[in-house]
């Protein structure tokens, strides 16, 4: 089995413009690109061009109207890396329904953790179906059975099992929400975000335009990223989908065993556009640099962007020093910054430019919200650097805004707002949780603080994740990144937060113990509190977390620290050696 053409011989390149999910995909499939689904090893499992990807759909379709669902209803669907979820995904578009795409079990947690998972997705969407991956077919039926309402559930079995009627196809419209997108940070109490079809369209149409990617003839995506996450659904299948272009997708567990993989996959097909959170590059150095095929070439790769997490410059400079000598450029980087809230994209670094930064003054910026420029950038004990994300999308807005709402100029730290075509019309069914998020007037507080420069916009953090000692502002990410620096812990191994002691916050550093013996422990806890100290010039808590319970991840991988304070507040885990 081949992969997939590149080109279309016959049609032309569409650049988005189109109304809906289900008018893309009629396009498209006039055309001979598609997507290929790669194994662990590079062969290809299965190559569907976007003609046989419309024909699956409509006979999911029509088995999804003949069995009674009606228009608006909300279909669940495990959203692995495989043509059956294009095939649920795509149907509901044809058949008139919402779907609703989770994630499949990750890491650590057992079944009953991902049981509560999926009742809550159940219950906050009012879903009618739940179907999926056979191998997930006692999970479905087992968080299904809890809602009467549920009347199919199982593998993709359960929809195969269905009569295909000849029944009239009934496509969402332009005017009709697309899908519901739960937040990567929501698994506690998940916010369903309502993805319009006028702003998804919105917002691909600037991430495929000039201050987007820019897409051209003769691109081709290849993504490792979940489809049940913003960046891998709407990034890496409806943006290739939306310019008509061929896809190469690696599941996010193939990407974690062999790293490698992704690039070789990006060398052998001449992929040009590949995204990835920073953690991603990390891995792929980590892991992959020794094991680099000896005709690996990254000059095919013409945009290398990051997005989904904080933008480290430094793992970016070691990807790119690791990988020039395979023909990849550092300025193919495209820093952004983007949310579900807004379908996805909210800036874009411009294109060639690659990763540019900023360095501040620590004192300044902790104590004061001030970004001013560090009087020795070479210092990392008075200086912090930043990634800058680029310029807001066409047709949207953005302000920096402080804690009564005063639009803040360039330098000052804040609240980031955003307001256009692509921001959600709220969350399904929570009118008050999307009140607390979305003013009268159309302005998102995304909930994240930075601060403008020069019409760009520099993201700091979460501004719940912020600790405050002292009334000083501590950005946990300083404090894992140090310990990481420090080679201490590895990347993804420690989550600093903040507890209220009723005298103050409290700094806890939660720690993954890959060490055995109470002296090696004790040591490790000492060598992290004096890390932190010196990093960041306050005292903390340690805390060891068995590998084996491993620390709290969103639905996308990235760390949690909401609960993993949250577990330390439950009692989870164990308290510090006595002797440190």
């Amino acid at each position: 089995m081949s992969t997939l053409p590149t080109r279309n011989r016959q049609l032309a390149l569409h650049r988005a413009g189109f109304r809906s999910v289900p008018e893309m995909l009629d396009y498209a499939a006039r055309g001979e690109t598609g997507v290929t689904f790669y194994s662990a090893r590079g062969e290809v499992l299965s190559a569907l061009p976007w003609q046989e990807v419309r024909e699956r759909a409509h006979v999911v379709a029509r088995k999804l109207i003949g069995a009674g669902f009606a228009r608006g209803e909300r279909i669940l669907v495990t959203a692995d890396t495989w043509p059956g979820f294009f095939d649920t995904f795509f149907g509901a578009q044809y058949a008139g329904l919402l779907p609703v795409p989770v994630s499949i079990p990750v890491g650590i947690g057992g079944k009953e953790a991902y049981l509560d998972q999926l009742r809550r997705q159940l219950a906050a969407s009012g879903a009618v179906a739940a179907v999926g991956l056979d191998d997930l077919a006692g999970f479905l039926a087992d968080a299904a059975a809890e809602f009467p309402a549920v009347r199919l559930h199982g593998g993709m079995n359960a929809i195969e099992a269905l009569p295909e009627k000849a029944v009239d196809l009934r496509p969402l419209r332009p005017d009709e929400l697309c899908y519901i997108q739960f937040s990567s940070g929501s698994t506690r109490h998940p916010h369903g975000v309502q993805i319009t079809q006028a702003a998804l369209m919105a917002n691909l149409a600037g991430m495929v335009g000039p201050a987007g990617l820019d897409i051209v003839e003769g691109d081709r995506a290849v993504s490792w990223l979940p489809l049940y996450h913003d960046m891998g659904l709407i990034g890496f299948t409806f943006a290739p989908l939306s310019t008509q272009l061929s896809i190469d997708y690696l599941t996010p567990r193939d990407f974690a065993r062999r790293p490698m993989q992704w690039l070789s996959i990006i060398s052998r097909n001449r992929g040009t556009v590949s995204y990835s959170p920073s953690f991603g590059y990390d891995l792929a150095v980590r892991r992959g640099a020794a094991q680099v095929p000896a005709d690996l070439d990254l000059s095919c790769w013409r945009h290398a962007g990051i997005g989904g997490d904080m933008v480290r410059a430094g793992v970016l400079e070691r990807f790119a020093e690791t990988f020039e000598p395979r023909g990849f450029r550092r300025s193919a980087f495209i820093p952004s910054y983007g949310m579900a809230e807004v379908c996805l994209a909210i800036t874009f670094s411009p294109g060639g430019t690659g990763v540019r930064t900023d360095t501040v003054d620590r004192v300044a910026l902790s104590e004061r919200q001030q970004a001013r420029p560090a009087a020795d950038p070479g210092d990392s004990h008075s200086a912090r650097r930043f990634v800058i994300c680029g310029k807001v999308l066409p047709g949207h807005q953005l302000e920096v805004r402080d804690e009564d709402g005063r639009l803040l100029p360039d330098r000052a730290v804040g609240r980031i707002f955003v307001k256009g075509p692509s921001v959600m019309p709220g969350y399904f069914g929570e009118p008050e949780a999307s009140r607390e998020v979305l003013s009268a007037d159309g302005w998102l507080d995304t909930g994240d603080l930075g601060y403008g420069l020069d019409g760009e916009i520099v993201v700091t953090g979460r501004a719940k994740d912020l600790i405050i000692v002292n009334g000083r502002n501590v950005w946990p990410q300083d404090i894992e990144w140090a310990l990481e620096a420090r080679k201490i812990v590895k990347s993804g191994d420690a989550a600093a937060f903040s507890v209220d002691t009723g005298e103050g916050e409290r700094v806890v550093v939660a720690v993954l113990a890959r060490v055995s013996g109470e002296e090696a422990r004790v040591a490790l806890v000492r060598e992290v509190a004096g890390a932190v100290r010196e990093a960041v010039v306050v005292d903390c808590d340690v805390v060891l977390v068995p590998p084996t319970m491993g620390l709290p991840m969103t639905s996308s991988g990235k760390l949690s620290r909401s609960r993993t304070r949250a577990n330390y507040l439950a009692g989870q885990y164990e308290p510090k050696p006595a002797a440190a």
